[in-house]
């Protein structure tokens, strides 16, 4: 770690720490909310500044949290000129539009809501500027494609805001699980996820076979994320967002996203015919077609979205060039760019809100009563026309003499042209922005009377208007964080000079050119505005809506004919695919001779093989019978657990025994709210082909088993059997790998059986509360019902078994770690207990002596677990690696104590909580159905009616 990396992780940590504030402190007004949402990024954009000495000296910083090394995972950041400089943007523009959004919301509009979005957005660009390990970088794309998503659907009660939402998120999300395997297939490539090591082997990667694979699916990303042709079609609709959302995502920050990729990953793409071309003319073509359509927009955001789109168009076409001047250039304009498009959204932001409109047709003569709007807005329009004294002006110099000493296909004309036309194009639409908003007589047909806002609004664009000025007169100033980003990009130290005047040169006379021509258009602009308005030409979001209609009508065909609600037709396909696939992959390979000889098998076990074999057939046969099938699978499971004691696994046979008793107890207490038989469901030929399909997988999982156990292999288990006590403190190997080498694995079940349980209550409660616990109330009691519900021989046997059930339990979690026993199955011994006091003497009356509650029970078993597992971090250990060690407690002999039986009391806890809120679930129902309340174990008073005997229900 470099000096001063260390402050990388806070860094990005500090959004994602502050988007838990502003929601709780907009009760305290929408100021502090403001405040507080500015705070984090404060905080983070002082500790970058102080890394800035450093990175501007070339420096790289750098810091890695290591979580999983064996798959090359780990949170890896590093900071070198272009993280910097995509950094601070990232954090000075929101800070900007913090205090502008302030001032621009409504006090409708939920601000809390809005800054949350915005920080949580700011921490997944910044994540993408300075991770270094690419499946991290990662992540934090996706999330700045699902935060931007919150973000332009912000206004909810907007048609047009969710549907650009939902587009953006559909273009961008889907370029983004493309660039996921561009990205995998360079690491691959290097043997390697950190992106230092790929960027450091470029020529091994030029060479590679899937060179062009990584490029076209890395290119997908970067396209789509910053709007390049044919992809430029979800931006201008996104401009739905509150101007807040449009100044900061799309002209500072998300649609920069692709260029920062493209940037990035320069030195190892870069330098081929393929980048060159593709990324080239993508470019071109993407900043002439945007200037063009931006030119007759009439919506002001429109305009400016789609000069967004040119000029995204412009530095990924310098980029493509390939050369290091234009990566200067493309740095530099990045820059630029950064400073007049985010003043010029905020100024249309600030004209929408005053004026009510963004119609151009409906405005003119604005700087009469905003003068102040009308001058911000004036001069970042000059730069973005590339007017000379304005920084605009300098960069696309620099893009223009690029331009003309670039060919393509040996032409050398095709691009000096294509770039002036769209140079030619830029200067029009900003000239409109300027003269048909600002300039001419003032109208008395606004639809609000316009005035300048107050300070709060115009002092972020008025800021970013004073730095387009000072680097358009003064570029030296801008000179070390230029250097430092392009060194950045093209991997070599650059020393750029940027100047207002270069002589007459190529790049001159294009500009003329363009200034000229752009003049001239918006002279012209009127009849040229009736012809593209009469012009027939290709709508983008039509064919976007087509396509994705398309899409949606062939998976809703394919889901209506795979997802019948019939779960014989799910199995059917799971089942056939799997066996398919493991054909597949078995006639894929050599098979090795078996190596070891079939035991005999003694009569004992045949007899146990065939009595299992013929339960199996006769679950099938009479599975229509509910209560029959449910005594066959108890067979069933019992002969399973005789057949892990033969095999000398007394742990597992504990372990199934026990849930196959708390299983079927409780589908016996289903049982009695179903009906006796289940619904004949399918036809002969239905049960035909299941039959055939059963046949075949379960044949081919003998196959499989026998190909096993007639071979010799190498299991896992030798590894467990040497490393149990040593590593784990216990010699029960089964209970240390569920608490210790797979405790994570366990500690998910339980997590699983948990929310299985509270799913369980949770439906029972929605159930009972409509119209089917109307349903149950009003059914007649049986008049007939049993008297003797509860009959004494169970009752005191029951009595007698709870205290020796709960002592067994304890004793059987207690011997877990050395013994067959544990956590588990102690639970599943106490649970038994239990139902067994709920099936002698009554749900209620047994419900009215708990006193803990089963909720309380899992979420305390799911809290001690984690906290066990979380305890080896103290001691520098992974989560759930176990501690052991031996104490000796006069006159108590020495035992051992490992922290494995804090983990297996969670999961005690958990297991028990989990079944019996499910049996309380089920008791629930018994209660609505009729069930009367016993005060005493066997109470039964014959004078009181049915009604009578009913229970109070809550």
């Amino acid at each position: 770690m470099s000096d001063g990396g260390s402050l990388l992780p806070i860094i990005a940590l500090l959004p994602f720490l502050g988007a838990l504030v502003p929601g709780l402190m907009i009760r305290a007004g929408r100021t502090a909310c403001a405040t507080f949402t500015a705070v984090p990024t404060l905080a983070a954009l002082v500790m970058l500044g102080t890394l800035a000495p450093a990175v501007l000296r070339g420096e790289v910083l750098q810091a890695e949290l290591v979580w999983l090394p064996q798959l090359g995972l780990s949170a890896s950041f590093f900071l070198d000129g272009l993280g910097f400089l995509f950094a601070g943007m990232i954090l000075g523009v929101g800070l900007l539009i913090t205090l502008y959004a302030r001032f621009y919301l409504s006090g409708e509009d939920p601000m809390g809501q809005f800054y949350t979005c915005l920080l949580l957005f700011q921490g997944a660009m910044l994540g993408i500027v300075i991770s270094d390990n690419i499946l991290l970088l990662l992540i934090f794309w996706e999330l700045t494609s699902l935060s931007s998503f919150l973000l332009i659907g912000y206004w909810k009660h907007l048609p047009e805001g969710r549907q650009g939402a939902r587009m953006a998120l559909a273009v961008t999300g889907a370029g983004g699980l493309a660039m996921i395997a561009g990205m995998l297939i360079l690491g691959d490539i290097v043997g390697s996820y950190n992106l230092t090591d790929i960027l450091a082997e470029g020529d091994a990667i030029r060479a590679s076979e899937w060179y062009l694979p990584a490029l076209i699916l890395i290119l997908l990303g970067a396209f789509t994320k910053s709007a390049q042709f044919p992809f430029h079609f979800w931006l201008p609709h996104a401009m739905a967002a509150p101007t807040p959302v449009s100044a900061y995502l799309h002209s500072a920050t998300m649609v920069k996203a692709g260029v920062f990729l493209m940037a990035r990953m320069w030195p190892v793409l870069s330098g081929t015919d393929a980048w060159f071309y593709i990324v080239s003319i993508t470019g071109l073509v993407t900043m002439v077609l945007g200037a063009l359509i931006a030119l007759f927009k009439d919506d002001l955001k429109a305009l400016l979205a789609f000069s967004t789109v040119s000029h995204l168009g412009l530095l990924t076409m310098l980029l493509g060039f390939g050369s290091k001047a234009a990566a200067v250039a493309a740095v530099f304009h990045v820059i630029n760019h950064l400073t007049f498009k985010a003043t010029l959204f905020m100024t249309a932001g600030i004209v929408d809100h005053e004026t009510h409109t963004r119609d151009i047709k409906r405005l003119g003569g604005l700087a009469k009563f905003m003068p102040v709007t009308a001058l911000i807005g004036t001069l970042a329009a000059l730069s973005m026309a590339g007017i000379p004294f304005f920084n605009g002006f300098l960069s696309k110099e620099l893009m223009l003499e690029e331009a003309a000493h670039t060919g393509w296909f040996g032409n050398p004309w095709i691009v000096p042209v294509l770039a002036t036309i769209g140079a030619l194009l830029s200067v029009a639409y900003s000239l409109r922005f300027i003269f048909h908003v600002f300039a001419g007589p003032a109208r008395d047909d606004y639809p609000s009377h316009p005035h300048d806002p107050p300070f709060g609004m115009w002092a972020a664009p008025a800021f970013l208007t004073v730095l387009v000025m000072v680097i358009g007169i003064m570029p030296h100033l801008a000179e070390p964080l230029v250097a430092a980003a392009a060194s950045a990009v093209t991997g070599a130290e650059m020393h750029p000079h940027l100047k207002i005047w270069h002589g007459v040169t190529p790049a001159l006379i294009m500009s003329i050119i363009a200034v000229l021509g752009g003049a001239v258009l918006l002279a012209l602009h009127r009849p040229l505005d009736r012809a593209w308005i009469a012009a027939p030409r290709p709508e983008a979001k039509t064919i976007f809506d087509g396509l994705v209609g398309g899409i949606a009508a062939l998976s809703r065909a394919l889901a209506e004919g795979l997802h019948n609600g019939a779960i014989s037709r799910y199995l059917a396909i799971f089942i056939a695919a799997t066996v398919l696939l493991g054909y597949a992959a078995f006639s894929g390979g050599e098979m090795s001779p078996p190596t070891r000889e079939i035991l005999p098998v003694p009569p004992v076990v045949a007899v146990g093989w065939l009595l299992l074999v013929g339960a199996t057939i006769l679950v099938v046969l009479h599975h229509r019978n509910r209560f029959r099938a449910l005594v066959l699978i108890g067979v069933i499971g019992l002969m399973l657990s005789g057949g892990f004691i033969y095999l000398s696994a007394p742990d597992l046979a504990l372990t199934q025994i026990s849930v196959e008793t708390v299983t079927i107890m409780l589908l016996l207490l289903a049982l009695y709210f179903m009906p006796k038989e289940s619904p004949k469901e399918s036809g002969a030929l239905l049960r035909l082909r299941d039959g055939a399909i059963a046949l075949v997988a379960g044949g081919a999982a003998a196959a499989l088993a026998m190909a096993f156990l007639i071979r010799d292999f190498s299991p896992i288990s030798e590894f467990h059997l040497a490393n149990a006590y040593k590593g784990g403190g216990g010699t029960n190997v089964v209970n240390v790998i569920l608490v210790d080498f797979r405790g994570y694995d366990t500690y998910g079940e339980i997590i699983v059986l948990g929310i299985a349980g509270l799913t369980i209550f949770a439906l029972m409660e929605a159930l009972l509360a409509g119209p089917a616990g109307r349903r149950l109330r009003a059914r007649p009691v049986p008049p007939d019902r049993s008297r003797d519900r509860h009959p004494l021989m169970m009752v005191v046997a029951t009595r007698a078994m709870m205290p020796i059930a709960v002592m067994v339990g304890v004793y059987i979690f207690l011997r877990g770690h050395n013994q067959p026993g544990g956590g588990f199955v102690a639970g599943l011994v106490i649970s038994i207990a239990l139902l067994m006091q709920y099936m002698a003497s009554g749900f209620a009356w047994t419900q009215s002596r708990q006193r803990i509650e089963y909720h309380m029970m899992i979420g305390w078993g799911v809290v001690i677990a984690g906290l066990t597992g979380a305890g080896a971090w103290l001691a520098g250990k992974p989560f759930l690696t176990s501690a052991y060690g031996y104490i000796h407690w006069p006159p108590i002999e020495e035992f051992e104590w490992a922290t494995a039986m804090a983990f297996d009391l969670g999961v005690f806890l958990t297991v028990l909580g989990a079944v019996m809120l499910m049996l309380y679930s089920l008791s629930r129902i018994a209660r609505y159905a009729g069930e009367t309340v016993n005060v005493e174990p066997m109470d039964y008073d014959p004078s009181l009616t049915v009604e009578q005997r009913k229970p109070e229900v809550e």
